[in-house]
């Protein structure tokens, strides 16, 4: 009996006749239609990930509602999919709430977060009715208040704390930290509610909001918020009358980029563990409000927390595994000094930004030979005409493995695959070396392989410039 490759999914990733299925669909056949680099995204894992999400919610058995982080990926087709799936949207820009909007969410499926939003964005969504516009600051607070007057409209609005909570995430990613950019102190929090509720008018104060960050791989940090947040809660409601009606407890479900762990001992312990992560979503929701109820019991004010509904913002956790990144190899070389085996590849930073800014891991397989022993080493690259465009971690800090594991006698023209490539890769992606973008393929249900983004032309690098 053929035993399957640690890194396959049943029904979904799978090696058969030697090479990479997704979907039932050769990748090989993909990447001969459409050229490669080739973004591979799979509807039903999308719909799956979204039904664990459902699953969590049922559990709890308390109101809750999911909005997708949009920034992890806004392909048009891709957000269409997770809006016919059931949940609902987070966006960061006026850009995103435009394609959000054109995506078919209604406005009060919609939130709108970000530190720097300008006049503009602020009126597009006040305009559209969204359900929320997340306040980062308080002078936000007065900026919208006077776009909301000016406009003769009142907007709903929410407040982000930032409550000191650290994660084992990457300190990039970690957004509820006094270091980080983002939201209001918990010493600010009672002033800045009560400049919000001065004029009720203009601004609908429905929830308070919070997010540890990214790729957090332990419950503690979720329940921690959620109880700052309830505590705020209750003393906005003793001190003003004013009952909110949702706490945001933001994004940051992980998801397990270490599903085949042969390369996981060449990582640091750390990221073994953040990187390999399997939180399940129910278990979050559950933690964070058995700390709640501890604390609403106490305080007599469990009628408080029964008539709250539970915001969470997942990206990641949505669409990171739905996604594949097929690849070709251009080049080979032999470093006679060192024995290394160089494989040049066509697909750079330019598409995996986080594997350079983060040293993150995206495992690397053979689609061609997708059922080989993966155990010889070699030294991968991209094609950039930069030093770091390279598959391990070039200031030797360790946080990459040095050599990617693929079979013996790799050569130039085989197929490769980097797994869990579908957050913050496409959203990220830029032109670097005049490079056009890749296309990106969406396997339907049924097995139908649709085109839902063309490859960049030359032409296209030219857009917007004038000379």
């Amino acid at each position: 009996m053929t035993v399957a490759p640690a890194w396959a999914i049943p029904g979904y990733l799978e090696a058969r006749e030697g090479r990479l299925f997704i979907e039932d669909v050769d990748s090989t056949a993909l990447a001969a239609e459409h050229g490669t680099p080739l973004f591979v995204f799979s509807e039903r894992r999308v719909r799956s990930n979204v039904e664990r999400l459902k699953r969590a919610a049922a559990r709890v058995n308390h109101p809750v509602r999911f909005f997708y982080a949009s920034k992890a990926n806004s392909t048009m087709a891709l957000l269409s999919t997770v809006r016919d799936a059931g949940i609902d949207c987070e966006v960061n820009s006026g850009g995103e709430l435009y394609k959000a909007l054109r995506a078919g969410f209604r406005p009060d499926q919609i939130i709108f977060n970000g530190t720097s939003k300008t006049e503009q964005e602020i009126d597009e969504a006040i305009n559209a009715g969204i359900y929320s516009i997340n306040i980062d600051s308080i002078y936000e607070i007065e900026l919208i208040e006077a776009r909301a007057r000016a406009l003769g409209k009142r907007a709903r609005v929410a407040l982000r704390l930032v409550p000191e909570i650290g994660t084992r995430s990457h300190l990039g990613l970690q957004t509820a930290l006094m270091t980080s950019k983002f939201g209001i102190t918990s010493s600010e929090v009672l002033e800045a509610f009560r400049r919000a509720l001065r004029h009720p008018d203009l601004l609908h104060v429905g929830g308070i909001h919070i997010h540890v960050g990214s790729q957090t791989p332990d419950v503690e940090p979720f329940a921690a918020a959620f109880k700052t947040m309830w505590e705020h809660l209750k003393a906005v409601q003793e001190e003003s009358g004013h009952a909110l009606e949702h706490i945001n407890l933001g994004g940051g479900i992980p998801v397990n980029y270490l599903r085949d762990r042969s390369q996981a001992g060449d990582l640091p312990e750390g990221e073994r563990e953040m990187l390999g992560a399997e939180l399940e979503p129910a278990d979050v929701l559950a933690a964070a409000l058995r700390a709640a109820r501890d604390s609403a019991r106490t305080a007599s004010a469990e009628h408080l927390l029964d008539r709250l509904t539970i915001l969470l913002e997942p990206g990641r956790s949505v669409i990171a595994d739905a996604g594949s990144l097929l690849t070709t190899v251009r080049n080979i070389k032999q470093r006679p000094e060192t024995g290394d085996v160089w494989l040049l590849t066509d697909a750079g930073f330019n598409l995996l930004l986080s594997m350079t800014t983060y040293n993150w891991y995206y495992h690397l397989i053979s689609a061609t030979r997708a059922d080989q022993t993966a155990g010889t080493p070699y030294k991968v690259a991209g094609p950039l005409c930069d030093s770091g465009d390279v598959y391990f971690d070039i200031e030797r800090g360790g946080r990459l493995p040095d050599y990617r594991k693929l079979p013996a006698g790799v050569r130039p023209g085989e197929l490769l695959a980097l797994l869990n490539t579908g957050a913050y890769t496409i959203a990220q992606m830029f032109p670097y070396n005049g490079r056009p973008l890749p296309a990106v393929v969406l396997i339907k249900e049924g097995g139908r392989a649709e085109l839902i983004r063309r490859r960049d032309s030359y032409e296209d690098l030219l857009n917007n410039e004038v000379w």
